[in-house]
């Protein structure tokens, strides 16, 4: 009986001998194997990245606003857009009456062209923000302060902006103190906020935060907000608040027994879980095609190996009358068939990880590289490399010695 690793070196002989054979071979699965492995790496890395980020709100924080936070169906949104606005008086009774909320904030937000000097940010998000949103909001203030109860209460002109627009408007002064303007209103900066990046594409540090009251003298009261509301304990306090805020809310708008929430509550978790069903529908799509590519690169190593049957019939005759079993012939081809897809696969996952890699570092876009990963690379590789090798190498040790002795090639 022949040896494992007498098998891989025949195996390894053969591959060595045909390298341009080989090469093309097990080119199909490399690219299977590669664009696997880099749709991985990025869907899980902006797995991590949503569920530190995008849901900007910590575990026991949650909102409440006329309209979804996270929904795919758009005729929901166009039915919400019908709910009454939540006003200032909300948040006065939330904040009041609610026993299990710790703090009681509220928001409401733009979209503004931004100004300082003769430079100019576009698209930049406005956020009106009660002052204690300093202790819901999970930005951290890297330098300056935050508006006070004071300035809230008298419609200060006074904002705090993101790091985008820190790094285009003052890329060598200190913002503190400057003046920017949103049409002709003059804001001064009091604060800064550190960088939080971009999520998918988009920047999250383009904004800019004023007191709340600042914001509705300046779009007007009849602006719908978002209540952000942090519980006062664990889960049990969490569930309680959103309970209790509901039966308010409920109440204060009329909503009958018979009826749905005429508003939505939204939690880290509601985020989360939008973005896993968005992208465990693409990941799919992608190990679809990827698998294909894969199965294709399969399909050509077992028809080449199947070719390699038939040249190498002398070979196999002979190694027969020598003493080979059938088992030994078997194994050495499954060994060769192994050991291309095992090279295949290999190179893939390094390909598949350098183009991730290579988008997390050109791109803000995240990719996150774990060994689990290329675990699956492998025992995905060397799957296909027993199934697809199993017939030409049972056709190989079918041959009669006698006859394939006699054969020409």
């Amino acid at each position: 009986m022949v040896g494992l690793g007498d098998n891989f070196r025949l195996a390894g002989a053969a591959i060595y001998a045909h390298k341009l054979r080989a090469a093309l071979t097990i080119l199909g699965l490399t690219m299977g194997v590669a664009t696997l492995m880099t749709v991985m790496t990025l869907v899980q890395g902006a797995n991590v990245y949503v569920e530190r980020k995008i849901a900007n709100l910590g575990t026991n924080v949650f909102r409440v606003a006329k309209t979804p936070f996270a929904v795919v169906d758009f005729t929901v949104v166009a039915q919400a857009l019908k709910n009454k606005d939540i006003h200032i008086d909300d948040h006065r009774a939330v904040a009041e009456l609610c026993k299990a909320c710790e703090e009681v904030g509220a928001s409401a937000s733009s979209t503004l062209s931004v100004q300082y000097g003769n430079k100019q940010a576009d698209d930049t998000t406005i956020i009106g923000y009660t002052p204690n949103m300093v202790d819901i909001d999970t930005r951290t203030v890297e330098s300056g302060r935050y508006f006070t109860q004071a300035e809230d209460s008298h419609a200060a002109y006074v904002c705090l902006i993101g790091a985008s627009l820190v790094d285009q408007f003052f890329p060598n002064v200190d913002p503190i103190g400057r003046n920017i303007r949103t049409g002709s209103l003059e804001f001064t900066v009091i604060g800064t906020f550190e960088k939080l990046g971009s999520v998918l594409g988009q920047d999250q540090d383009n904004f800019v935060i004023i007191p709340l009251t600042t914001f509705l003298k300046v779009r007007g009261t009849r602006t719908s907000l978002t209540l952000e509301i942090k519980a006062s304990g664990g889960e049990k306090n969490f569930n309680a608040a959103q309970d209790e805020v509901r039966v308010m809310m409920r109440s204060r708008r009329h909503d009958r027994p018979d009826k749905d929430d005429s508003f939505f509550i939204g939690t880290a978790q509601s985020y989360i879980s939008l973005w896993q069903s968005i992208s465990g529908s693409f990941f799919a799509v992608f190990v679809m095609v990827s698998s294909i590519s894969a199965v294709v690169g399969g399909i050509v190593i077992m028809n080449v190996m199947l070719v390699s049957v038939a040249q190498r019939t002398n070979e196999i005759g002979l190694r027969r009358a020598m003493g080979a079993t059938k088992s030994d012939i078997l194994r050495q081809f499954l060994a060769e068939s192994l050991l291309q897809c095992l090279i295949g696969g290999a190179v893939g996952i390094a390909i598949g990880f350098g183009c991730a890699l290579l988008v997390r570092t050109v791109t803000s876009f995240p990719a996150s590289v774990k060994t689990w990963v290329a675990v699956l690379g492998l025992v995905l590789s060397s799957t296909i490399g027993l199934f697809f090798g199993i017939y030409p190498a049972r056709k190989a040790a079918g041959l009669d010695p006698v006859t394939a002795l006699r054969t020409e090639t």
